[in-house]
């Protein structure tokens, strides 16, 4: 299925072709067999709850695979929390500031959670086992982030994002905090400078810019379940009510809303730049640019889309293998930001009311993005009959491996 979504797309089934077949050098396998019984679980958990990053933190070099790991599963567990609206405000706030002390408690667990992935909190005695195993300053690092996340949590539990100064707090404490742990991370593995660790504003910005755009993306899903997380000083320009964005009648000042929301949005492009070009270690490199040119293809495919207000819009799998494959160096991201960027510039309404800081903003951002490097995704950059060949076998292997499943 994801072969034919690509039908007429030759590059996004080569990239698809090239990862099912020969694998992709940034996402290799864990050796599970070296690691302990709580290691092997907590990678599980990894695999189980993390569709986004868990390839990439398995990539990671060192015994920075093992703390981004430990990382990632105990903001997981403090975020399963804070979504499992069946725990009373009244436990779930202290629970939440609480939580950070967790980790050094070897048989705390909760039980009552009705989350999805209430896995990492039934089973956090193997996570906090894997903790105490990191060195002293991974676990300082940790530690410290998920304090400051829970308390933040807990403001936005019972406060409203009115201003785009909220929204940039709010995804400061859930999103901010996680690129500013990261970053300390690669610098206490001397896989990194010291400067990326240091450089809060810059860590800061590259989280806020993946928060940003899933929290645009999510439009419809958050609006039918009571969640605002658009900022109010943007949209309450375009409708009286959240959730009148969604209306047809109101599609145009939907529309204007949205793009609104976005040009603020790519205002965090150079931070992105800044920051990737300070780093040198290959798998820290890979493990930061895929999210991030997953979100500025996030970001095209959403600019100025309808369908935003009546699903959620995604960017398709062989065009996600593709960014993967492609953004392993600065040349390759500055390539992918610059082709994404130039096609938001191509669509923007000449009536739209943040037309005129849209285009401002793309054009000084292609600016910084120059490269000589290319981007190509039309069919021109190869022969039609070597297009229907890999589209012919493309369908002929997904049939075989279809095949072949159901005798295994």
């Amino acid at each position: 299925m994801d072969l034919l979504k690509s039908a007429g797309k030759p590059h996004e089934i080569a990239a698809l072709l090239r990862f099912k077949i020969v694998g992709s050098a940034v996402v290799p396998k864990v050796d599970y067999a070296s690691l302990t019984d709580s290691g092997r679980a907590c990678y599980e958990f990894l695999n189980k709850t993390s569709r986004s990053f868990a390839a990439v933190i398995q990539a990671l070099d060192g015994d920075l695979r093992d703390a981004v790991c430990i990382f990632y599963l105990v903001l997981r567990a403090l975020d399963t929390v804070e979504d499992d609206m069946t725990i009373p405000l009244d436990v779930k706030v202290p629970m939440l500031k609480s939580f950070y002390k967790n980790l050094q408690d070897p048989v705390w667990k909760f039980m009552d959670s009705k989350e999805k992935d209430k896995i990492v909190l039934e089973q956090f005695p193997q996570i906090t086992a894997e903790f105490q195993k990191l060195k002293p300053l991974y676990q300082e690092v940790i530690s410290d982030i998920t304090q400051r996340m829970g308390e933040g949590m807990c403001k936005y539990m019972q406060a409203d994002v009115d201003t785009l100064e909220d929204w940039d707090e709010y995804c400061h404490y859930v999103a901010g905090l996680v690129g500013i742990g990261l970053s300390r991370l690669f610098s206490a593995s001397n896989f990194e400078d010291p400067i990326v660790g240091e450089d809060t504003e810059l860590s800061n910005s590259m989280g806020l810019f993946l928060q940003k755009i899933n929290i645009i993306r999510d439009y419809l899903e958050d609006s039918l379940e009571g969640r605002i997380f658009w900022p109010k000083q943007v949209w309450s320009k375009y409708a009286l009510k959240f959730e009148d964005l969604a209306k047809p009648e109101k599609r145009g000042d939907a529309l204007a809303c949205l793009n609104e929301l976005i040009s603020s949005a790519l205002r965090h492009v150079p931070d992105v730049i800044k920051y990737m070009a300070r780093l040198r270690n290959p798998s820290v490199f890979n493990f930061c640019a895929i999210p991030q040119v997953m979100a500025i293809g996030t970001y095209e495919r959403c600019y100025n889309n309808p369908n935003v207000f009546e699903g959620i819009v995604k960017i398709r799998k062989g065009e996600a293998v593709r960014l993967m494959m492609e953004s392993t160096s600065l040349d390759g991201v500055k390539a992918i930001m610059s082709y994404f960027l130039t096609q938001m510039a191509s669509r923007i309404p000449s009536t739209d009311p943040s037309a005129d800081i849209m285009r401002s903003r793309t054009n000084q951002y292609l600016q910084i993005c120059r490269t000589e490097q290319v981007f190509a995704t039309s069919s021109k950059y190869l022969p039609v009959y070597v297009s229907m060949v890999m589209l012919t076998a493309a369908i002929a292997w997904q049939n075989w491996t279809q095949l072949c499943g159901l005798y295994n």
